[in-house]
C-alpha cells in the first residue's frame, strides 16, 4: 500500500482521483498520446510471427476442436452492426450518438468463448511448438495435425503449465493445455465464477483457489512455477506472447472492416472501446490497431468503478506501483474479468503513446446493458463485456475536449464505433438467467 499522505499529494496534480474515489464515472484523456508507435518493448514483427504460428497450428486446431472447422482452425469472431442497441443507448442516456455501431463478437470466439482465447491459446501453442521442435519431434514444415497423436500427448504430459487468473484466461490456457496433454494448474482468485472452476476441473485441470484477489493468485502461481523447471508460467502481467496473440486480432479486423466496406481514414475515424482488467488483452489489440490505422483510430479502455487500475496507473504514471485499494476502492465488481487492483506496468508503458483514454462504468450499467443487448439484439455477453458498450456514451458526454483537440468535429458523424465484446458464449444457461434477472 502507498502511504496515505502520498495518495493525498496525488490528488492535487490529478484531481480526477477525487471523483474516482467517490465512485463517479469519469473519462480520463491521455495527454501522452503520440503519432508514432513504440517499438522498444514490442514490435509489429512479433504480431506477424504470431499470425504465422497460428496458421501453422490451424490444421491441428481444426482436428482437435471441430467447432473451428468452418474457419479452417482459425480462432476468430465476426463483426456485427448493432443499430438497435445504439438507439436504446440514445434513449436511455438522452444523447445523440453519431456514426455506426459495430460489435466485435469475441463473446463467441471458439474453444473458450472470450477474447482470452486468442492470447492464452497462442502462448500455450508457442510453448508446445518450442518443446516439440527442440526435441526433434516437429519441424515447421510438418502438418501440425500430428500433434493430436498419442505420442505427443505422452510427450507433453511430462511438462506443466501454470497461470493466475480471474477466470477467462484460465479457461483458454486450461482447455488448450489439457487438450495437448500438459499438466495444467490454474491459480484462481476469489472473484472467479464457480462455473469456470467447475469447467476446468472437468477438463482435468488442477484449480487452486485463493480467498484474496487476482494479484495474489498470479503471485502464488509464479512462485510455485519457479520451483519446477518443467513448468511454464503464463504471466498475465508481463507476457509478450499473450500480448502478441491478442494483437493478431487487429490484422483480422482490418480484413473484416474492408470486406464490410467500412472505411477507416481521416474522414471516417474509428473509435474502439475495450474492457480492461490487467491490460494484456486490450493492450495487444490496441497496439495492433495503432500499427494499422495510426492517427485514424482512437482507443479507449473501460473499467469498473471499483477497479480502474489501468486508469489510475497510467494517469499518475505509477503503473503497478499504485493499486485501487490505495485510493480506498474495494476491487469488488460483478465484472469478474475486470476485477484487477493493479495494472500491468509492461502494458501500461507500451500504451502511454497509444491509447486515447480510459473511462469507468458502474455495475448497474453493465447489467442494464446486458439485458438490453440480449432482448433487443439477441446477443448474450457476460457483464465484463458491457464495459465496452458504455464507451461511446462516455465520449459524447464528456469527451468534447478530445473531439475538438483531434479535429474530429467535422468527421464524427461518419465515424465507426467498434465495441469489443470479451466473453459470453461459455456462460451456462442458469448463470445467464441469473445475470438477466439481476437488478442493482
Amino acid at each position: 500500500m502507498i502511504e496515505k499522505q502520498k495518495v493525498e499529494n496525488l490528488k492535487n496534480p490529478f484531481p480526477l482521483l477525487n471523483n474516482i474515489a467517490m465512485l463517479k464515472p469519469v473519462l480520463w484523456l491521455n495527454q501522452k498520446k503520440q503519432q508514432t508507435l513504440p517499438e522498444e518493448k514490442f514490435s509489429v514483427q512479433e504480431i506477424k510471427e504470431a499470425e504465422e504460428r497460428l496458421k501453422r497450428f490451424s490444421p491441428y486446431i481444426s482436428l482437435a476442436f471441430p467447432e473451428t472447422k468452418k474457419l479452417q482452425g482459425i480462432i476468430e469472431s465476426d463483426i456485427k452492426e448493432i443499430p438497435i442497441m445504439k438507439r436504446i443507448l440514445e434513449e436511455l442516456e438522452s444523447i445523440h450518438l453519431p456514426g455506426k455501431f459495430i460489435l466485435k463478437c469475441d463473446h463467441s470466439l471458439p474453444i473458450s468463448g472470450s477474447i482470452k482465447a486468442r492470447g492464452g491459446i497462442y502462448e500455450v501453442l508457442k510453448y508446445a511448438e518450442m518443446l516439440a521442435v527442440d526435441n526433434g519431434l516437429l519441424s515447421y514444415e510438418d502438418n501440425y495435425q500430428k500433434l493430436a497423436d498419442d505420442t505427443f500427448k505422452q510427450f507433453y504430459s511430462q511438462y506443466k503449465i501454470a497461470v493466475g487468473s480471474t477466470g477467462n484466461l484460465g479457461l483458454s490456457i486450461g482447455i488448450m493445455g489439457a487438450k495437448l496433454g500438459f499438466q495444467v494448474t490454474v491459480h484462481m482468485s476469489a472473484d472467479a465464477k464457480e462455473w469456470k472452476k467447475q469447467l476446468l476441473r472437468e477438463k482435468g485441470v488442477v484449480v487452486i483457489e485463493y480467498s484474496s484477489d487476482y494479484s495474489k493468485a498470479v503471485e502464488e502461481g509464479r512462485r510455485q512455477a519457479e520451483l519446477d523447471e518443467k513448468c511454464h508460467f503464463v504471466d498475465d502481467e508481463n507476457s509478450k506472447d499473450l500480448f502478441a496473440g491478442y494483437a493478431v486480432a487487429a490484422l483480422r479486423l482490418q480484413r473484416q472492416l474492408a470486406d464490410s466496406n467500412i472505411l477507416v481514414d481521416e474522414n471516417h475515424p474509428l473509435f474502439v472501446y475495450l474492457p480492461c482488467g490487467v491490460g494484456g488483452g486490450p493492450g495487444g489489440v490496441a497496439y495492433g490497431l495503432k500499427a494499422l490505422y495510426g492517427e485514424n483510430v482512437h482507443i479507449f479502455f473501460g473499467e469498473p468503478l471499483q477497479s480502474p487500475c489501468m486508469l489510475i496507473g497510467m494517469m499518475t504514471g505509477l503503473h503497478d506501483e499504485i493499486s485501487v485499494a490505495d485510493i480506498g476502492l474495494s476491487n469488488k465488481t460483478e465484472a469478474d474479468g475486470l476485477a484487477v487492483g493493479r495494472a500491468s506496468k509492461f502494458v501500461g508503458k507500451i500504451m502511454e503513446p497509444i491509447i486515447s483514454g480510459c473511462y469507468t462504468v458502474s455495475d448497474q450499467f453493465l447489467f442494464s446493458s446486458l439485458r438490453e443487448m440480449y432482448e433487443q439484439e439477441h446477443i448474450f455477453m457476460e457483464p465484463s463485456a458491457h464495459a465496452g458498450v458504455y464507451g461511446p456514451v462516455m465520449l459524447m458526454k464528456n469527451g468534447s475536449q478530445y473531439i475538438m483537440e483531434n479535429n474530429l468535429t467535422a468527421t464524427i458523424e461518419s465515424a465507426t464505433h467498434l465495441i469489443w465484446s470479451t466473453g459470453g458464449d461459455m456462460v451456462p444457461s442458469e448463470q445467464r438467467m441469473e445475470y438477466l434477472r439481476k437488478h442493482l
